[in-house]
């Protein structure tokens, strides 16, 4: 769908300088989705591997982060692959609920209630993220927790349209259960792509 470089807005990684490549395509449907032109994989251009490979090295950073839509709706692995061989770490973000394919080396899985996660994609976040639009997305966080392996780091994020209401609960919430970590969408802050 895009690509284009700027820094990672989100999570663990926020901060870094990042190439993100937009992948075309999404079976979930939240209906608070800030890229819902992405959902249509037949609208946008195609691209080989060569050529956004290409593209991501003319920059310095070397964090691609491969993202959607729903990214795992593709087969991850030539591009993965290429992304490694040009000296990228490869990080995605995915609800997590199709199969995780490619050689990854960060994956931020983002659960979402429109379609639930595989327990296959549970197991190898690097990341949880839960999106948090109303007081029930505690109760779906904490559910989503217990599903991670030991180490995975878990973050609390507002949805964008409701950041003013939740984020004070989100901050109330982190004080008594601190193994939860505030993420903001700085780059929405900072008016970056």
């Amino acid at each position: 769908m895009e690509h284009f470089y700027t820094l990672q807005g989100e999570g663990f990684y926020t901060g870094q300088a990042a190439y993100f490549i937009r992948l075309g395509g999404c079976d979930v449907g939240c209906v608070w989705c800030d890229v819902k032109e992405s959902w249509d994989a037949d609208v946008h251009p195609k691209m080989s591997t060569e050529e956004i490979v290409n593209i991501a090295s003319q920059h310095p950073g070397r964090i691609a982060v491969i993202t959607g839509g729903e990214p795992c709706l593709h087969n991850l692995e030539a591009l993965c692959n290429a992304l490694h061989a040009a000296g990228f770490r490869t990080h995605i973000e995915t609800s997590g609920s199709s199969t995780i394919s490619g050689a990854l080396d960060w994956i931020t899985l983002s659960p979402k209630k429109f379609k639930a996660p595989l327990d296959a994609s549970m197991v190898q976040a690097n990341e949880l993220k839960i999106i948090v639009f109303n007081k029930s997305d505690f109760d779906w966080a904490e559910q989503h927790a217990a599903k991670v392996k030991p180490g995975c780091r878990l973050y609390l994020q507002p949805e964008w349209s409701k950041r003013n209401q939740m984020t004070p609960l989100i901050i109330d919430y982190i004080q008594q259960h601190p193994q939860w970590q505030l993420s903001l969408q700085t780059h929405k802050y900072l008016n970056i792509p």
